[in-house]
């Protein structure tokens, strides 16, 4: 009660101010921006704050704080005080008002969901139009399907409908803890991520696979070592190379005929084959004896 009783009179302060008029508001304009008065940088911010309260209170369906989306509003006023140009001959409070808006949007989209909603121009509008541009669409045509509306949306906002339809899942309901409890009743029982999926391999799988995988290493690093240099640089080029050397480029760089560099290939294989064999008896004889 007692932030609602301060937020009421903040607000009621805040219209109590008068408005300035285009003359006083030129003149402490060029105050701020030639002296740094900052009286005068004070008097324009008080006197639009009932545009802030004004920009805030549209936005009070997110759930969020008002109080904080006031806040968030007078740092963009506060913004658009310094970097307004009296010599534009424009009035402050149209040129305050896209700042104004834009910090306001800024700390929803931070704060309305833990998961960060996209960042981009056309995202940014996608969040805040989709409940208007639904409820426009659904006015008076009771019999209008979702997927139409999805459509209408995407159409009017150029964005594709699988991002319309993205965005109002995540505008259909809060945030959700995957620690809650799947029922009221079953506090301190089952909750939700106990029913989570995991695709990932069990533990126990991805180390049997590194240990596998290692062995297997091994073993072709020792069986490498039965080959003469010239069957070595054919199984790495040929076989252990993610290119894959041709016949043709090794017998060149061998100086011998690509079908002799077939045939060495042909017997390092059986080389290799006859050492991994040998090296797996010789492994399942001494588990055979533990």
């Amino acid at each position: 009660m007692g932030t609602q009783l301060l937020q009421s009179k903040m607000i009621r302060t805040a219209m109590r101010v008068p408005l300035l008029e285009r003359d006083e508001e030129h003149e402490l304009a060029l105050r701020w921006k030639e002296n740094r008065d900052q009286q005068a940088m004070n008097k324009i911010v008080v006197a639009h704050m009932r545009l802030v309260i004004s920009m805030a209170s549209r936005f009070r369906n997110y759930g969020l704080p008002m109080n904080d989306v006031i806040q968030e509003g007078h740092i963009g006023l506060l913004e658009a005080v310094s970097r307004f140009d009296p010599d534009r001959e424009v009035r402050f409070s149209t040129y305050a008002t896209w700042w104004i808006r834009a910090s306001i949007q800024d700390y929803v989209l931070r704060n309305w969901s833990i998961v960060r909603g996209g960042t981009s121009a056309a995202q940014k509008s996608l969040f805040f139009n989709l409940r208007r541009l639904r409820a426009r669409l659904s006015k008076g045509q009771e019999a209008i399907s979702e997927s139409m509306i999805i459509k209408n949306i995407s159409q009017s906002l150029g964005l594709p409908e699988k991002d319309v339809e993205l965005m109002n899942h995540r505008l259909s309901g809060p945030d959700t803890s995957l620690q809650a409890p799947l029922s009221n009743d079953d506090e301190g029982g089952a909750q939700r991520m106990d029913f989570l999926v995991d695709g990932a391999p069990l533990p126990d799988s991805v180390a049997a696979e590194s240990i596998d995988s290692e062995r297997r290493q091994s073993w072709v690093r020792g069986a490498l070592m039965v080959l003469d240099t010239r069957e070595l640089l054919i199984i790495k080029e040929r076989r252990l190379s993610d290119d894959g050397a041709t016949l043709e480029f090794l017998g060149e760089k061998l100086g011998i005929s690509k079908e002799r560099v077939r045939q060495l290939e042909t017997r390092a294989m059986g080389k290799l084959k006859s050492a991994l064999l040998q090296a797996n008896q010789e492994l399942a004889r001494e588990a055979a004896s533990v």
